[in-house]
């Protein structure tokens, strides 16, 4: 048995501290859990040791990530005592330097954020606005490899993206002086206010409204990394247009608008994983389409629907299904458009199954990885030219 007591519980105090950093909301009490959790639960090796805490400390599907970096540095001793001396020793870089993994920069800084250096005891007072050059860099950085306080400034730049109107011609007719079409009911009604005398012509046009946005979201576990950021968008459009659909899915399709409804971003994003079983786990695209085709696409597809397909499209049974529920879903709007965090790879090429099947039914294909992508995408949205990828192109480049 186990007891959370002197070095340990030190070790546990200080990894909740961290976890807190890095961006987990672990309290007091949450310490006090851990530290009764490992003594009541009679732990026998590492593996028991890393499942009473994670049952501890994450509350939410997009926080496992994290804990499971964080665990891995921290209770590693040999990786651990590499990462103290890397942040306390300048260290020359290679010439072939491989990116961190997702969320890595963020548990660094959380880990090693009480580590001072002895020749230097002076407090430093930093600007917390950002400059030009800042605001270059962090438009371009990628989601997975931002800080805790780079994701923090994304978020607050997300939800001051301006979403423009692409109002759509309908069918039904609205008052217009610029009409050409005489409305005689509202025409009578002026002249009766004249006594009959003097006839004021009132036209009719064409009436234009904003087209619904449907967006499906894949919270896969390849594409944990980006899911939050991607509601965080997906909020701050709902927030601008409240003809906004959203919906998740894995290995199963959840709509989550009324969750995503709600003011606060924080309570929207936590009401919408209560509302998903298969969060972070395989990737179904075909069922989950085949779902979403039969029994939502009448009721939010009219209007000229523009269909927002957030995936990177690596399906684990690609066959014909896939092919149908595409081409069902690709008749059913006016625009769909393919957003995946894959192209951000220069040498990205359609390779897979699943991504040969979808490209030829959709009509943009764009990256989604940044903040630039983002903004690229709200100007695609409202029909001004955007830099995008041409799904035909990419076929035969792979044929």
């Amino acid at each position: 048995m186990v007891e959370p007591q002197g070095q340990l519980a030190d070790n546990i105090l200080y990894f909740a501290r961290a976890l807190r950093a890095a961006g987990i909301p672990v309290g007091p009490g949450s310490v006090l859990d851990a530290l009764e959790a490992v003594r009541v639960a009679r732990i026998g090796d590492r593996d028991d040791f890393y499942w009473t805490l994670h049952a501890v400390f994450v509350k939410r599907h997009e926080h496992t990530l994290l804990f499971d970096q964080a665990f891995r540095i921290f209770f590693r001793k040999r990786g651990y005592l590499e990462k103290l001396m890397a942040s306390m020793l300048p260290e020359a870089k290679s010439a072939e330097e491989k990116a961190p993994p997702p969320g890595a920069q963020r548990i660094q800084e959380a880990l090693f954020s009480g580590v001072e250096r002895d020749q230097d005891k002076s407090e430093i007072e930093v600007d917390a606005s950002l400059t030009v050059s800042d605001r270059e860099v962090l438009q371009r950085k990628d989601f997975a490899q931002m800080s805790a306080a780079e994701i923090a400034a994304a978020k607050d730049a997300i939800a001051r993206l301006a979403l423009p109107l692409d109002l759509v011609r309908t069918r039904r007719l609205a008052p217009s002086r610029q009409g050409h079409i005489i409305d005689i009911r509202r025409t009578l009604r002026s002249s009766m206010k004249a006594g009959g005398a003097l006839i004021d012509l009132k036209y009719l046009g064409a009436r234009e409204k904003e087209p619904p946005i449907v967006a499906l979201l894949d919270i896969s576990g390849s594409m944990s990394q980006y899911t939050r950021l991607f509601l965080h968008f997906l909020h701050a459009i709902t927030d601008h247009r409240k003809r906004v659909t959203t919906f998740l899915f894995g290995t199963r399709l959840t709509n989550v608008t009324r969750a995503i409804r709600q003011r606060d971003p924080d309570e929207a994003l936590a009401a919408c994983s209560a509302n998903v079983a298969d969060w972070s786990g395989g990737t179904r695209i075909a069922p989950s389409l085949h779902a979403f085709n039969k029994h939502w696409a009448r009721r939010v597809l009219g209007q000229g629907a523009v269909v927002l397909l957030i995936t990177d499209g690596l399906e684990r049974d690609a066959d014909d299904t896939l092919d149908f529920e595409m081409d069902r879903l690709h008749r059913s709007c006016r625009r769909l458009i393919w957003l995946n965090p894959l192209l951000r790879f220069e040498g990205f090429e359609a390779r897979a199954k699943g991504v040969r099947t979808m490209l030829p039914h959709v009509d943009e294909l764009r990256s989604i990885h940044n903040l630039e992508s983002m903004t690229d995408l709200v100007r695609a949205l409202s029909g001004a030219p955007a830099k995008g990828y041409d799904p035909k192109q990419m076929l035969r480049s792979v044929a």
